[in-house]
């Protein structure tokens, strides 16, 4: 936004420059005469007419420079670069100190049209005369430094091999601004028809992407536009921008919609403190559901569009926050898509150096929580044109975007292509699973919750669907996580993954069947962790430990049988007194909880109750357990 107010300015300073001139390069009359016709005509911006009489100025008198220089302005405001940068050339030809603003312009034009070096160049020249202003001396610096990383960048291409994903996706019609569930059953996209941006969703069947249909006509709109949105990882929640509508708080506001069953409920906007009386768009969810980054062009921020962030909390969405220099510059950042990871942003810009226009970055989250200064995606990804829209799939190996001139099906087609291993994420994998009962095997509704053993911090907290008993929640390799779902009247369900040291090959997908609170019944804790061959609890067990302590607080009546188990490797009296101990450690755990002590047995099994058998390493894993039994109601 502001390159292309710098370059209105530029153009309309200039030709007040050259109205006012009262003595000219020509003494030709019928040259000044049109020269002056054309500025007139410039004043009602009437840029085709001007451009006649500037012609036919330069027919009078080929070294009128004026006329040149203003030709050439006119082109360039018109985004007619090639004619603009032919007439600038002109014009130094002439007199190579005619106007030290011609350096600037051209050099401009030169970046837009890809002709790097030649623009360095001239910007070099431009930046040696004395007193330039500060803006114009950090606009040329800013180009030149474009200049620099597109010669190097040109010369080492990073690979690009993008595919048109085909007449399912894409039409005559423009397609653009794709994102897909984690799962990648579901990819939703915004077409542009007559002019009217909706909705659109293809699902995957069989490794093959349907055709794409109408979303619903409940967040679709014949009046208004729908676009720039962002898809929970689930696919069960739809964050999006409508711009100009009634409920809205400004010209473009943020809005929710929740999936309900087969359709979706009514959209709803997300108010105070994220939208305002401004422009609010492009949303992007992160996987947790808490964070959400968002572009606007509020007050505080270091440019024309900036990105933020705002926080969910207990009391709604928090303060936003501008993500800061390293990310937003005093020109556009625009089109942010977090990856399922939450460390790895991807944007575009046109203040960072670049290729011209709007080129992509991406950006990591240090170990400080501070985002990295970005990294510019390359060559051929990045061209002189303006790129935006990029999303990845959950595992950071493919990207989605669109283009218009890669001779598709017409308008924008949406391409996607495998990204370059530097340029990649975190791995992320998911796990899928559906919570039935386990006697009637009717899908429950029930709390999810997925907890970061090391730091016992929840990373996902949310319900399976109450319709389906689904739900999905997405996996950062590297980190040890415990799964916990828990329902009124259930024992819960506990599950590791554990993705430390090693990076899963496939998604996790289960079937939990709940089963009610009755004696007999166990639970195995299998967040429980112990070293080897000692009792002491680890403090990855804490998530765990106090999910035990609240299941028996909100079950005052129970009583349960703590009870520890081992292989059957090494000595087994050995192995009854360490599983005995183990189960003690819980039992001491729960008791300075506050959970009484009338309530709780503990007793060591050992070997003695097996359920894998001991023949690999994998079923011993299973077999060095501790769980609990409901003993009495």
């Amino acid at each position: 936004m502001r390159v292309i107010f710098f370059s209105v300015l530029l153009l309309f300073l200039s030709v007040f420059a050259f109205a006012q001139q009262k003595q000219y390069s020509t003494t030709d009359r019928e040259a000044i005469k049109n020269f002056a016709l054309a500025n007139q005509s410039l004043d009602d911006h009437m840029f085709d007419d001007a451009i006649q009489l500037l012609q036919k100025a330069i027919e009078s008198d080929g070294n009128f420079i004026e006329a040149h220089a203003q030709l050439a302005d006119v082109y360039r405001i018109m985004r007619n670069y090639k004619p603009a940068i032919d007439q600038y050339l002109k014009v130094i030809e002439l007199n190579p100190d005619f106007n030290r603003s011609v350096y600037l312009k051209i050099g401009e034009e030169e970046v837009n049209t890809a002709q790097y070096a030649a623009g360095e160049k001239h910007l070099e020249k431009y930046i040696t005369y004395p007193n330039i202003t500060a803006p114009n001396m950090a606009y040329a610096q800013k180009l030149i430094a474009d200049c620099t990383f597109s010669i190097q960048a040109i010369a080492h291409p990073v690979p690009f091999k993008p595919i048109n994903m085909g007449p399912e996706i894409n039409t005559a019609d423009d397609e653009y601004l794709p994102v897909a569930t984690a799962d990648e059953s579901m990819l939703l996209f915004t077409r542009k028809i007559n002019n009217n941006e909706d909705f659109y969703k293809s699902l995957k069947l069989d490794g093959k992407w349907q055709t794409a249909t109408y979303l619903s006509n409940q967040i679709n709109t014949p009046q208004y536009n729908e676009g720039a949105e962002s898809i929970s990882q689930n696919g069960k929640y739809l964050f999006f921008t409508g711009c100009n509508r009634p409920d809205g708080l400004g010209r473009c506001d943020i809005y929710i919609a929740q999936k309900r069953g087969d359709d979706w409920g009514k959209p709803f906007d997300l108010s105070p403190p994220i939208n305002t009386s401004g422009w609010e768009s492009q949303p992007s969810i992160s996987a947790d559901g808490r964070t959400l980054y968002f572009v606007s062009n509020r007050k505080g921020g270091y440019g024309g569009y900036d990105i933020w962030k705002s926080t969910l909390t207990e009391k709604g969405w928090g303060e936003p926050e501008n993500l800061g220099p390293n990310i937003n510059t005093m020109y556009d950042e625009q089109s942010p898509f977090i990856h399922p990871d939450d460390s790895t942003l991807y944007f575009c810009s046109n203040g960072w150096p670049g290729l011209g226009g709007k080129d992509l970055f991406v950006s990591r989250l240090s170990k400080d929580g501070k985002w990295q200064k970005p990294e510019n995606l390359g060559y051929p990804i990045n061209s002189n044109g303006d790129e935006n829209g990029l999303s990845l799939t959950a595992n950071g190996s493919y990207a989605f975007f669109s283009s218009n001139n890669l001779n598709g099906y017409g308008g924008f087609d949406i391409y996607t292509f495998e990204l370059p291993p530097n340029l990649r994420p975190h791995l992320v994998t998911y796990v899928k699973g559906i919570v039935k009962d386990v006697k009637t095997l009717v899908p429950l509704e029930a709390a999810v919750e997925i907890i970061d053993l090391q730091k016992d911090q929840p990373v996902f907290q949310d319900y399976s669907d109450a319709r389906e008993g689904d739900f999905l929640a997405t996996l950062t390799s590297g980190k040890n996580y415990g799964l916990n779902i828990s329902k009124s009247g259930y024992l819960f369900y506990s599950a590791n993954f554990s993705l430390v040291g090693h990076e899963p090959k496939n998604p996790f997908e289960i079937t939990v069947l709940l089963e009610p609170i009755e004696v007999g019944n166990k639970v195995i804790l299998n967040n429980i962790f112990f070293n080897t061959n000692k009792f002491d609890l680890k403090d990855e067990s804490l998530a765990e430990l106090q999910q035990l302590v609240q299941f028996m607080t909100a079950n005052p009546t129970l009583h349960i049988e703590i009870s520890g188990h081992t292989d059957n490797v090494g000595n087994d009296e050995l192995n009854q007194t360490l599983s005995e101990s183990r189960a003690k450690a819980v039992y001491q755990y729960l008791i300075a909880n506050k959970i009484e002590a009338a309530r709780l047995v503990y007793k060591g099994y050992g070997k003695t109750q097996p359920i894998s058998p001991n023949t690999t390493d994998e079923d011993r894993k299973k077999n060095r357990r501790t769980e609990f039994k409901i003993i009495s109601k």
